[in-house]
């Protein structure tokens, strides 16, 4: 088993702690989701059960431990419902907080300050996917109110050169567009529809 969570122990985390945590995270893993990263809480005073942080391809959990370790409790959130992440570094460790869209606040503290910047990149980096996941739909959801019907013309040429640029490389656009179909973003329908559009155009 210890092989297998190898991946999981860069930033020296407790063994024992990530092989529990890996075992109920196994359980709630979706068609297509894969783990990607573990951070856990290391407080000054002895913690049986601390407090955890996962990262997969499609969530980020929140697992934290009640009753002396004999329950817990997890909160997850997808990608795109993630507004922003932040950490705040002190001598004992860090403390992560992320903001939902919803508004929504997630805060767990005494993360090691490696281990809370792994999970900043990786966050920030779903985060700036997650933008551009949200334009494109703002854009098509306009698109859709619009009905097809042209009432002024003017604002609708000025938006469409801010899609579709010539500088556009339509190969980084259909690998985006397959990363949102990974992540359950959108559609298959939606996914081949755009591919379509994407391949008349090269």
């Amino acid at each position: 088993m210890i092989n297998n969570l190898k991946k999981y122990l860069n930033e020296e985390q407790d063994p024992k702690a990530v092989e529990k945590i890996v075992e109920k995270v196994n359980d709630l893993l979706t068609n297509g989701e894969t783990l990607e990263y573990i951070a856990v809480q290391n407080k000054p005073a002895i913690n049986i059960s601390p407090d955890s942080i996962v990262l997969t391809n499609k969530r980020i959990i929140f697992f934290r431990s009640k009753t002396f370790g004999l329950v817990t409790d997890f909160q997850d959130y997808l990608w795109k419902d993630v507004g922003e992440s932040h950490i705040s570094e002190a001598i004992l460790g860090s403390t992560f907080k992320m903001t939902a869209v919803s508004g929504f606040v997630e805060t767990i503290d005494y993360i090691p300050k490696s281990q809370a910047r792994k999970l900043y990149q990786y966050a920030q980096a779903k985060e700036e996917e997650m933008i551009e996941f949200r334009r494109q739909k703002e854009l098509e959801d306009k698109r859709a109110t619009s009905g097809g019907i042209t009432v002024n013309t003017q604002p609708e040429q000025k938006e469409e050169p801010k899609q579709e640029t010539p500088s556009e490389d339509p190969m980084e656009t259909l690998m985006k567009l397959k990363a949102y179909l990974d992540n359950d973003l959108i559609s298959a329908e939606d996914y081949e529809t755009k591919k379509k559009e994407i391949l008349a155009r090269m």
